[in-house]
């Protein structure tokens, strides 16, 4: 169980690292990119299952699909504070 925790904090990670990169040329450092890895895997496997766009398979398909949910996941967090500002 301590196993698949750590597995999931490094592909969290991971994963907000990366949209980071995509999204905004940069990461926000290591805990804001495992919560918004974390919870944009989240997001994306479900908009993609829902959708039926894409089923995700092994490591790269869940790092794809985890990306896409985690760039909409900061795209949406943008435009929450753009309307607040």
């Amino acid at each position: 169980m301590l196993w698949h925790l750590i597995l999931y904090i490094i592909f969290g990670a991971v994963v907000g690292w990366l949209a980071g990169l995509l999204f905004k040329g940069g990461g926000f450092g290591f805990w804001v990119n495992v919560l918004v890895g974390i919870v944009g895997s989240a997001l994306g496997g479900w908009l993609f299952e829902t959708l039926g766009i894409f089923r995700s398979s092994g490591l790269i398909g869940s790092l794809i699909v985890g990306v896409i949910g985690a760039v909409i996941l900061l795209w949406l967090i943008s435009l929450i504070n753009t309307l607040l500002n």
